[in-house]
């Protein structure tokens, strides 16, 4: 047990050495790397994250909160997450439909994923890859959106990647 209470009154519960969970959150299931996803699900990930996936019927609404886990919230993690969104952002471009992947200090990170475009199991394993730190996945979709609509990023001034071609 512990006393952390991330805003919301207890009991927490110890499960598999991952983040501390809330008591709602126990009977969450255990998304597996290579497991099938459910709209309308909500799962705990490798990584000791929520996930949520809904749907709007034009996008699938992806949420992944990682309760500031420190882990989770290294540079390079963060850059890999804002490269997903924009792998997502590259195929609404191309459908001519145009959003931005919110990121809320990379605690809260949440995405828009055109139905019928990357395949939502395909777009969640490359997510839980970043968690477990494999980049790979997600150079594979972005490069499968360039393909599609050209260059959905570029090197910012500064040196961080991830800008989006369109807006900088």
């Amino acid at each position: 047990m512990t006393s952390e209470h991330r805003g919301a009154a207890g009991p927490y519960t110890e499960y598999d050495n991952l983040p501390v969970l809330h008591a709602r959150e126990a009977n969450l299931p255990l998304l597996h790397p290579y497991g099938t996803v459910e709209v309308g699900g909500r799962y705990i990930t490798p990584g000791g994250g929520r996930l949520t996936v809904r749907t709007d019927g034009k996008h699938h609404k992806i949420t992944l909160d990682h309760l500031g886990c420190p882990a989770q919230l290294t540079k390079e993690k963060n850059a890999l997450f804002k490269r997903l969104g924009l792998a997502a952002e590259g195929h609404c471009l191309h459908a001519r439909c145009r959003h931005r992947a919110a990121d809320a200090g990379a605690v809260l990170r949440s995405f828009q994923l055109r139905t019928g475009s990357i395949d939502l199991t395909a777009f969640v394993r490359a997510a839980l890859a970043v968690e477990l730190g494999d980049e790979r996945p997600v150079d594979q979709l972005l490069r499968e959106a360039e393909a599609l609509v050209g260059p959905v990023r570029r090197p910012d001034p500064q040196g961080q990647e991830g800008q989006d071609s369109v807006t900088g």
